[in-house]
This record gives C-alpha cells, structure tokens and sequence, in this order.
C-alpha cells in the first residue's frame, strides 16, 4: 500500500518562504508519527510500515517467511491480510481527517493498494533499510500515482477478492495507462463491510 498527500507540496512552497521548512516538517513529522501510532492497534498486529518517501507512506500486510507453507482454513483467512490493509487505509484517511481539523488544513490521502508475491529484506552497508521488491509492489504505486486525491484504487482482481470475500463496495474507474502494465482496469473502494461511506473528490 502506498497513501501519498498529494496536496503537500502547495502546503511546503508556501510555508517554506516564511519558516524555512521547519513547519513543514513539524507537521508532516506529526501526521507520519499519528500514522505509526495506529500500528498498535491489534487489528493491525500483522501490517508493517515500510518506509516514506517525501510527503508518502508505505505499508504491507502478510509478510510471511514461507507463506506456502501456512494451512489456512478458508480463502477469506487467507486473504485476510488484504482486508486488515484495507481497513488500514480507511483509518490512515480517517486519522488524516482528525489532524485536518485540529490544524485546520486539508490535506487527502491518495492511496493505491495492491497485493501479490514480494521479496523482503534488508540492503544497504551504511543506514540498511528493510524494503520490499515485486510486480506487486510496483503495481500498488502506479495504483496511488494514478489515482485520484481523497480515493483508495485498486485493480481488478483485488477488487473482487475485497469485494466477493469481505463484502466492500466499488466504484468501477475505467482502463488507465500503467506504466511497464499497459492498460488496466481500475476500481475506487467506496465503502467497506461495515457500510461506512467514503468520499471521492
């Protein structure tokens, strides 16, 4: 999963020319750490944040050592990890939304998800870093790069596993350009299980 604020850099261009950046980081650095918190949320037991990049939070779910291995009883047990990612995502804009009206911004989150095979593990001599690589990770990016501020995109076949196994709801966007894919079918998630509504702008 990838959740960008896409909006950010209007925020940084005009704060940087009378704090020199600071506040700028301040708040990112406030929105980020608000974001972590959720982590210990036991819902989210099995997501781990990746990294950031710039104004972008990376997150994954089911990072198993030998994933083949686990005996699930049930495609949804399978699949849950996905779920709890989505649900992630709903808390990520919904925290988003919370700090919005403490500061009196207005920030959205532009959030791609997408799932799939990766490969983890840490690189780097001086400041190693844990990361992830996969068609799946790099699909997910193109999902938030492409998608639409204050939405959550998906693919096709991620939106009938949410949709058919957990009950969410979508919003079908269309074939869009993907770079390295061709064209893809895409989906906005507008609603989960628990019919809670969402917003597109």
């Amino acid at each position: 999963m990838f959740a960008s604020i896409p909006n950010f850099a209007d925020f940084y261009s005009e704060d940087a020319i009378n704090n020199q950046g600071t506040e700028c980081l301040r708040v990112l650095n406030e929105i980020f750490s608000d974001f972590d918190q959720l982590l210990d949320d036991k819902r989210f037991q099995n997501i781990h944040k990746i990294k950031t990049i710039s104004s972008t939070y990376m997150a994954a779910s089911g990072l198993f050592p030998e994933p083949e291995k686990i005996n699930y009883e049930n495609e949804k047990a399978r699949w849950q990890h996905l779920a709890d990612l989505t649900e992630f995502a709903f808390s990520l804009r919904e925290t988003l939304d919370s700090i919005n009206q403490q500061s009196f911004n207005s920030f959205l989150l532009r959030i791609g998800i997408n799932f799939g095979p990766v490969l983890a593990g840490v690189i780097g001599a001086r400041k190693p870093h844990y990361d992830i690589w996969a068609n799946a990770v790099n699909v997910a990016s193109r999902m938030e790069s492409t998608g639409k501020a204050g939405s959550i995109q998906v693919v096709e076949e991620a939106m009938i596993l949410l949709r058919d196994l957990y009950g969410y709801k979508f919003e079908q966007r269309g074939l869009i350009k993907v770079k390295g894919k061709g064209e893809l079918m895409t989906y906005f998630l507008v609603g989960n299980q628990m019919l809670r509504l969402t917003y597109l702008t």
